[in-house]
């Protein structure tokens, strides 16, 4: 599997055309598909804009960046110049992943003050934090530094008006000395400043429920990942509603839990990727929105 964490560190990567351009309802009040470009990594560099359009074409209303840096921007486009972009295709950015390993290695917010900077040129609403080197992560005493570090980085998102989001994979799972990241970071991190980013996907490749994760730490999710699991290779992703993951059971949940925005992220494909973006979107709208 690609690592993501390559990506958070240079923006990533256009590609041809697009099979399937169904017209799609919105769905009921104000939930709406959105997706992680992380999916479209190899297409993006090549014609970011036209990747963006055919974003916009497949249905999606919301983009969730990753992969900024000060130099190179989102794929050769300063903040401000794919703002536009996005508006010329009505799409919101809600929320972005940025890379913060000085944050953990050295406690310095260079990092957390570039991607505020960013973010509110886009109109994020979550600052959020998309992956932990593994060497940050090897006792419990690191977990709880983790946490403390999350939510000092989350006290400057805030005084800025934005909000901090921690986005999971499966190691978050993983016990260590007794307990687990994910457990850690619900229980110590502030909820006035830090909310979750679940991946549905890696919770249910963890062996976790979301579902109870809900009702355990109500109100704490503001945003899911909608990553389908492949029924034959569960270390493969599929288009949703085509996978072993029941998002109908965990949507019936979602007040509970507390979720505003909906992104779809797929990290493999087997089929081209605009026509599988496109039937995730049909179908997250019309059978898990409406």
């Amino acid at each position: 599997m690609i690592n993501r964490r390559t990506f958070l560190i240079n923006a990533g990567l256009a590609g041809a055309g697009v099979a399937l351009l169904p017209k799609l309802s919105l769905a009921a009040g104000n939930r709406v598909a959105g997706i992680q470009l992380y999916t479209l990594r190899d297409e993006l560099p090549k014609d970011v804009r036209g990747v963006i359009a055919k974003v916009a074409k497949a249905g999606y209303k919301e983009v969730e960046v990753f992969g900024y840096n000060k130099q190179n921007g989102f794929w050769g486009l300063q903040p401000a110049e794919f703002k536009k972009l996005l508006d010329q295709h009505g799409l919101k950015s809600p929320s972005g992943h940025y890379g913060m390993d000085k944050l953990m290695s050295e406690a310095k917010l260079d990092e957390v003050d570039d991607a505020i900077a960013a973010g509110k040129i886009l109109g994020h609403q979550y600052i959020t934090m998309p992956y932990i080197d593994a060497k940050f992560r090897k006792t419990g005493a690191d977990l709880k530094n983790v946490a403390a570090k999350l939510n000092m980085a989350a006290k400057r998102v805030k005084a800025a008006g934005l909000k901090m989001a921690y986005h999971n994979h499966d190691f978050e799972f993983m016990p260590i000395d007794g307990t687990t990241l994910y457990e850690v970071l619900l229980k110590e991190t502030n909820p006035a400043l830090v909310s979750f980013e679940m991946d549905l996907y890696w919770v249910v490749r963890a062996g976790q429920d979301p579902v109870k994760w809900f009702e355990k730490y109500p109100g704490r999710f503001a945003m899911v990942h909608v990553k389908d699991m492949d029924k034959q290779d569960r270390k493969l992703n599929t288009e949703v509603g085509k996978g072993d993951v029941n998002f109908k059971r965990i949507f019936a949940k979602s007040k509970m839990a507390g979720i505003k925005h909906y992104i779809v992220e797929q990290e493999n494909f087997k089929i081209d990727p605009f026509v599988s973006i496109t039937e995730s979107c049909k179908y997250l709208v019309n059978n898990l929105l409406a």
